[in-house]
C-alpha cells in the first residue's frame, strides 16, 4: 500500500486577512523535502476533507539551501523547506507535518512574508565595500590565511531570517537589528577595504535597537542552517563598538 504525508497548513489569504488551516494527504516520497510536498499539493490543490482550495504560496529560490527564501517554521522550530527532510520530520511527529509563517514579519499570504526589514538592516550597517568605480583598480589589500579563516564563516549568512525568528528580543515592534547585522558588521569591519566605513557601522550599532539590546539568549547560534558564529560576532561586535566608544570620548 501506498504511504501517505499529512501536511497541516496555516494559510492567511492576505496581508490582513484572518488566518486558518487547511489539511492536506499528499503521497510519500523517499527523500522528499518540505518545498516537494508544497509541490505536490499545488499539482491537487484538495484538501483532506476532500475540498478543492488554492495552492499554498510560499518564498522558494535556488531549492538548495542558499539564497535563504523558503524559510518557515516547521513542526514549531524555524527552517529552511528545502533542506527540510520529511523522514526526519515523521521520526518528530509520525502523523502529520504542520507549517506556518514567520511571525516576525508580515504575512503577504500563506507562508510567504514580507522581510523588508531585514534588507533596511543591511543598509543600515552599509553591508557592502564602497568602490569609486569600476575601472581595474589593481589588487587589493592583502589578507591572511588566518583572517580569512576566522571571516569566512560570517559570509555564508544568507540573510535568511532564522535568527530573526529565534530571537526573543526581535519583534515587530522594535528596532532591534538582529545577530545577522551584527555578525556581517563584523565582517565588514574586518576587511581591510570594509575598514573604510567601520566607524559608519560602529554608529548605528551604538543608536538605539542597536547590539545593547541582545539579551544574550543565543537562539540565534542553535537555529542558523549555516552555522554562523552569531554569538562570536555579537561578542565581536561589543568591543569594536567598546573601543569606538572611547575614541569618541577622548577624541573630543
Amino acid at each position: 500500500m501506498p504511504e501517505y504525508v499529512t501536511v497541516r497548513v496555516k494559510r492567511q489569504d492576505g496581508l490582513d486577512s484572518p488566518s486558518y488551516w487547511e489539511t492536506f494527504r499528499i503521497a510519500y516520497q523517499p527523500r522528499m523535502n518540505v518545498t516537494t510536498c508544497l509541490q505536490q499539493i499545488a499539482l491537487n490543490p484538495v484538501t483532506l476533507e476532500g475540498r478543492k482550495t488554492t495552492p499554498v504560496a510560499y518564498d522558494a529560490a535556488c531549492l538548495e539551501e542558499v539564497c535563504g527564501s523558503c524559510t518557515m517554521n516547521i513542526n514549531g522550530s524555524v527552517r529552511q523547506a528545502c533542506s527540510t527532510l520529511v523522514e526526519a520530520l515523521r521520526k518528530e511527529n509520525p502523523n502529520e507535518i504542520t507549517l506556518e509563517p514567520m511571525t516576525k514579519y508580515p504575512v503577504m499570504r500563506d507562508l510567504a512574508v514580507d522581510r523588508s526589514r531585514m534588507f533596511r538592516d543591511l543598509k543600515r550597517i552599509k553591508a557592502w565595500i564602497p568602490v569609486d568605480g569600476y575601472y581595474d583598480l589593481g589588487p587589493g589589500p592583502r589578507i591572511s590565511p588566518k583572517l580569512q579563516h576566522q571571516l569566512y564563516p560570517y559570509s555564508r549568512c544568507m540573510t535568511c531570517g532564522c535568527c530573526t525568528e529565534a530571537c526573543p528580543q526581535y519583534t515587530k515592534d522594535n528596532r532591534f537589528i538582529g545577530a545577522f547585522a551584527i555578525s556581517l558588521t563584523v565582517l565588514f569591519n574586518s576587511h581591510p577595504t570594509g575598514a573604510v566605513l567601520k566607524e559608519d557601522r560602529l554608529k548605528e550599532l551604538m543608536e538605539p535597537g542597536g547590539i545593547s539590546e541582545c539579551g544574550q539568549a543565543q537562539n540565534c547560534l542553535r537555529v542558523c542552517p549555516k552555522s554562523v558564529p552569531n554569538v562570536t560576532g555579537i561578542a565581536q561586535g561589543y568591543r569594536q563598538v567598546t573601543a569606538q566608544w572611547f575614541k569618541n570620548l577622548f577624541s573630543r
